[in-house]
């Protein structure tokens, strides 16, 4: 075996590429991990606003077979879980706690653009909405679903909860009814 001196084994980059490899390794590892968390929730995210869509798109088409708020929330978490091979709904991720179903009139006074707005949660207090003399009338209806996200691995960025360690993912779709 040959023995080099000091100077010359300074000098020999064989080796460099495996200790850059060495070095650079988990940060790539932890940049493929991060976008491959982030790629999942976003898709969960796309999930809830496709079935708020889905649910006010199948209100406006059909009639209900209960209320309102039942027939959107039961649509929503159809359209987020998916159906089973009978075509019955799924019951996970998401329940119709996780849909909030809301009611807003909006008053607009014509000559200053003055609006006064009420909301509710139940659509039997719609029944007893006017506005006043003078003013245009619209109703709108909304649907909000939720659901939390468990990063595998938790970065702190925007809607993380550290009390709970999820993401806290909502989407919202309304239309005007009158």
């Amino acid at each position: 075996m040959m023995r080099r001196p000091l100077p010359s084994l300074l000098l020999d980059d064989r080796a460099a590429a495996i200790i850059e490899l060495a070095l650079l390794a988990p940060v790539l590892v932890l940049t493929y991990a991060g976008i491959a968390d982030i790629s999942t929730a976003y898709s969960r995210k796309l999930a809830l606003e496709q079935g708020a869509q889905r649910a006010i798109e199948k209100i406006m088409q059909t009639t209900e077979d209960s209320t309102v708020e039942g027939t959107l929330a039961t649509e929503a978490v159809c359209q987020v879980n998916g159906t089973n091979s009978d075509g019955t709904c799924k019951s996970t991720p998401i329940t119709t706690a996780n849909v909030t179903v809301t009611y807003r009139l909006d008053c607009t006074n014509k000559s200053t653009y003055a609006i006064t707005s009420t909301t509710t949660t139940n659509s039997a207090d719609t029944l007893t909405w006017t506005c006043p003399t003078g003013t245009l009338m619209a109703q709108y209806i909304s649907v909000v679903v939720t659901d939390k996200y468990t990063p595998t691995f938790p970065i702190h960025f925007t809607g993380y909860d550290s009390s709970d360690g999820t993401y806290h993912l909502s989407a919202t779709a309304g239309m005007r009814t009158s």
